[in-house]
């Protein structure tokens, strides 16, 4: 899990220096491309460790 909260700040940092700085508009690209694997990674991960059943 720390790896999925390490990417979306990633992404988070990414997306606001894309969106701050003029002219560098590919890097909030690639933050949204990267909150989207932590999304997909985080949502398996999720699946995959969800319900057990109980014995």
């Amino acid at each position: 899990m720390t790896w999925v909260l390490l990417l979306v700040l990633a992404a988070i940092v990414l997306g606001l220096i894309g969106a701050v700085v003029h002219g560098l508009l590919y890097l909030l690209v690639i933050g949204v491309a990267v909150f989207v694997v932590a999304l997909i990674l985080g949502a398996a991960r999720v699946r995959r460790t969800g319900h057990r059943p109980v014995r």
